[in-house]
């Protein structure tokens, strides 16, 4: 008999989606709830990640947060809160990257709530240039880095150590721009944010 061969499991890629904003410049509307195709905007988000292979899906949520709970069907996820939601993104990134220690995930592919014009095929793109705990791999589009960006997890202590403000992981990608691998997704995606009113007209 020939001798039985056994391919490597595949790497736990764990989706990380920050849904925590307060939509500020959108008159205070949680942008977890902006109704998309007749349900809150954070589910799309979360299947975005399912089809796109990432799980578990770890969601940030901030603003309203209990009435996020109570209108959108986050079931399967798990689910934390972010107390200083209004701090910015990076506080987020690092309640999330901290839920996810000790769930064995090899990487944690971050993507934001807002962002609806970004489908499972370019996830998936970036989600298989995962190589090791040190990647640090962004979509890109025509070049210019965006969302979502997969980190390894030998990287999560730094990003959570340099996440302040708004900034998220940009002091992260900065220092380590050598180190980063830009997968294309221009073709297949629209990296554009729900940030003001005439932006809502995208969710329509």
């Amino acid at each position: 008999m020939p001798p039985t061969t056994h391919s490597a499991p595949s790497p736990v890629i764990a989706g990380l989606l920050l849904a925590a904003g307060g939509g500020r410049r959108l008159g205070g509307r949680p942008k977890a709830l902006l109704p998309y195709r007749g349900r809150p905007l954070v589910e799309n988000a979360v299947r975005v990640l399912r089809e796109a292979g990432c799980g578990p899906v770890h969601v940030v949520l901030g603003a309203a947060a209990a009435e996020v709970r109570e209108r959108a069907d986050l079931s399967g996820c798990v689910v934390v809160d972010n107390p200083d939601w209004a701090q910015g993104m990076g506080s987020s990134l690092r309640v999330g990257l901290a839920s996810l220690a000790g769930t064995g995930a090899g990487a944690a592919l971050v993507s934001l709530v807002d962002q609806p014009g970004i489908g499972p095929a370019a996830v998936a793109r970036v989600r298989e240039a995962y190589r090791s705990p040190a990647s640090l791999v962004a979509a890109a589009y025509g070049g210019e880095r965006g969302h979502p960006v997969l980190f390894g997890a030998d990287r999560w202590a730094d990003i959570a150590a340099t996440a302040t403000g708004d900034k998220g992981a940009r002091v992260h990608l900065t220092d380590h721009a050598d180190e980063l691998t830009l997968v294309e997704c221009g073709d297949i995606a629209e990296a554009f944010d729900i940030d003001t009113p005439p932006d809502l007209a995208r969710l329509a």
